[in-house]
């Protein structure tokens, strides 16, 4: 089982125009919602490459119900904590013909209460059992929320999979994540002196292996991607061919594919085949992509 843990999921409200210009009105041509939440994303893909998944995290307010509705729509095995208070963000994404803009929410406040309930639903993962750590941190709670989630749970032999930036994805590498996956920018970000050429990026990966990364895949845009196994050697893809419709959710749907790919396999380069495929199938749609696409493109791989 793929468990994926989302502390500030979201309603995307997508809007579709041709250009806008800051300070006046601008009207969309189009409009999308859906549910959002990089943790939520990939719960999605594994569910639709037929991976056995469950969404934790929290829920709040009308847009609350409209997310949990939307999973149960989607047939999307969830086990989300009901806040008293707040409700869960929308994050509205402005997507002109040259550029897009991203307005993200706030989301309501986690107490410590709200937390020692999860620790109680996280008691349900169980030895070999994957867990997706993915996103940022609301800033209700303390910067070591993730390490307090990830500790007890390596302990007792759960694969942890980390999708998050900076400090926090650092301070999680003692735990020995079976899979992180940062992007050329946040590799950038966490060795700002090093020069981010391919081989720089292949020393910075190699460093975060030394600090306890089992498997280091680096998402490199129209660059491709490149994974580092825990084997010690890399695997190289470039982007298969297609036009990109949007960003979001890409990195996400890499990640759940790469899962899919090493539960079918037990092959890291399948698993980083298929996790490509996975990536490029969402950037080139307008929402997740779909299984057809994502077999599509792992066979021209």
């Amino acid at each position: 089982m793929v468990y994926t843990l989302t502390l500030n999921p979201a309603l995307d409200y997508v809007m579709y125009m041709k250009q806008m210009e800051q300070g006046t009105l601008a009207r969309a041509e189009r409009e999308t919602l859906d549910i959002g939440g990089k943790g939520i994303n990939v719960s999605c893909v594994l569910h639709t490459l037929g991976v056995a998944t469950k969404a934790l995290g929290f829920s709040a307010g009308i847009t609350g119900r409209i997310l949990e509705s939307y999973l149960q729509e989607k047939g999307i095995d969830m086990d989300l904590i009901r806040l008293e208070q707040g409700m869960t963000r929308i994050n509205v994404k402005l997507k002109e013909t040259v550029r897009e803009t991203e307005i993200n929410g706030a989301g309501p406040a986690i107490t410590k209460q709200d937390i020692d309930r999860l620790s109680e639903k996280m008691e349900q993962i169980k030895t070999g059992d994957y867990l997706v750590l993915a996103g940022s941190l609301p800033k209700s709670l303390p910067e070591d929320t993730y390490e307090q989630i990830a500790a007890p749970l390596a302990a007792k032999g759960v694969l942890l999979v980390v999708d998050t930036t900076g400090e926090k994805l650092r301070r999680l590498l003692p735990y020995h994540p079976f899979l992180i996956k940062p992007n050329s920018k946040e590799l950038e970000e966490l060795f700002p002196d090093s020069n981010m050429t391919e081989e720089g990026m292949k020393a910075a990966a190699s460093s975060l292996r030394k600090e306890g990364a089992r498997n280091v895949l680096i998402s490199m845009g129209q660059n491709g991607s490149l994974l580092l196994k825990e084997t010690g050697s890399f695997h190289r893809l470039k982007v298969p061919k297609g036009k990109v419709h949007h960003s979001v959710g890409a990195g996400d749907s890499m990640v759940a594919g790469f899962l899919a790919g090493f539960l079918e396999s037990g092959r890291y380069d399948i698993a980083h085949k298929k996790g490509a495929a996975a990536g490029a199938a969402t950037a080139f749609s307008d929402s997740l992509g779909t299984k057809e696409q994502i077999e599509r493109l792992f066979a021209a791989l």
